[in-house]
């Protein structure tokens, strides 16, 4: 390899690929550059400028995740120059809403008063609903910055609740773009878009609507790929805490895709769903049933003893009861009218291999080919 091919991050030289950027050459390096906006499979846009970094030369500092690597580029990632622009950038936006991550005050005032009117606006007497889990405030921390340095913003959206899956928090919304990116990039779904201007700018639904009369499909990619706490959970809001929760991960049972879940796991009761990123099929991606759709699990309407009706009431039994019930019936239903008189339901909330059991089953122990599944349906 020549030097020409070659760049220097941090006095180290690494190789690089034709159209990299200076962001993934370092993560490929495990070199850490902090971002807020950057989303993995979109088009970069180096809209938050907090990954910028210092290249010997260069009149500014540039945005990593969106400058390609060039040979003989010399980089620092965290120089003097870099650690001032980032403080400045989160300074900023620490001031710019609701942020009350417990740094410090907000623009000068009384932080008990400030953290008053917050939980006012939140009606709630917790702090962040993303507290521990926002990536605003690790930065805040790693930085030790607060936005007292600024005038505090005042966001003259009030909160959206009236779907029911998503709550919208604009007072917390950083304006980082990774929701619009991922509806129309990631999804495809063209639902939200940038909307207005100068300090009026807001992440919109077709005509300003509510998600709830809108083109929203409900798979909560948005929420996933939220920074902060502009966009949460509604039914988790409040109620899951990461040091609270244990993450089981699982394959999604609604279709045969195979979609790799997280359930986040309280008090051995599911709280909350997330897509695991970075392994297939979807990365991390889920439609609005593998994401929302997980009730039917504690539902207390659950069958947990097989039932038989007899006088026109179900009685409790034993699966042995049940099952020779069943067979019974088979059997005397193919010697009275025929095994093609006998049809199969499958279900999408089974796995595939449930499902060839029961394709197998209706074949080789009914002996018909009357087998359907309610998803073509």
């Amino acid at each position: 390899m020549s030097e020409q091919d070659l760049i220097v991050i941090n006095g180290n030289e690494f190789s690089f690929e034709p159209g990299e950027t200076i962001l993934e050459v370092a993560r490929r390096h495990s070199i850490d550059i902090p971002t807020l906006c950057h989303l993995q499979g979109a088009v970069p846009t180096g809209a938050c400028r907090i990954c910028v970094v210092e290249v010997q030369g260069a009149r500014t500092l540039v945005a990593a995740c969106a400058t390609p690597a060039g040979r003989n580029m010399i980089v620092q990632t965290e120089s003097a120059k870099v650690i001032q622009a980032r403080r400045m950038v989160l300074q900023l936006l620490l001031s710019s809403g609701n942020h009350n991550c417990a740094v410090c005050g907000s623009g000068g005032g009384n932080w008990t008063e400030y953290q008053l009117k917050v939980l006012q606006a939140e009606d709630s007497d917790e702090l962040c609903p993303v507290w521990g889990d926002c990536r605003l405030q690790e930065l805040a921390f790693r930085y030790q910055v607060t936005g007292e340095k600024f005038e505090a913003a005042v966001t003259p959206y009030p909160m959206e609740t009236a779907n029911p899956f998503i709550v919208r928090d604009f007072s917390r919304c950083i304006q980082c773009g990774r929701c619009v990116q991922a509806c129309n990039e990631i999804q495809v779904n063209q639902a939200i878009h940038f909307g207005y201007r100068g300090t009026a700018t807001k992440i919109i639904a077709a005509g300003d609507q509510p998600y709830i009369n809108s083109d929203c499909v409900f798979c909560g990619e948005c929420v996933q790929v939220c920074p902060v706490g502009a966009l949460v959970e509604k039914e988790a809001r409040y109620r899951v805490r990461p040091w609270q929760n244990k993450k089981v991960r699982t394959t999604c049972s609604y279709c045969g895709v195979g979609c790799q879940l997280y359930l986040h796991v309280k008090d051995n009761r599911v709280v909350k769903v997330t897509g695991v990123e970075d392994v297939p099929p979807a990365y991390g991606s889920l439609c609005v049933k593998g994401r929302f759709g997980f009730d039917f699990i504690h539902s207390p309407e659950r069958l947990k003893t097989p039932l038989i009706k007899e006088n026109g009431e179900f009685r409790e039994a034993t699966w042995d009861e049940a099952l020779d019930r069943v067979a019974g019936k088979f059997e005397a239903i193919k010697a009275q009218n025929g095994a093609d008189s006998i049809g199969v339901l499958t279900s999408a909330r089974i796995t595939n291999e449930e499902n060839y059991v029961a394709q197998k089953f209706t074949r080789a122990v009914l002996q018909t080919n009357n087998i359907d599944h309610c998803a073509r349906l």
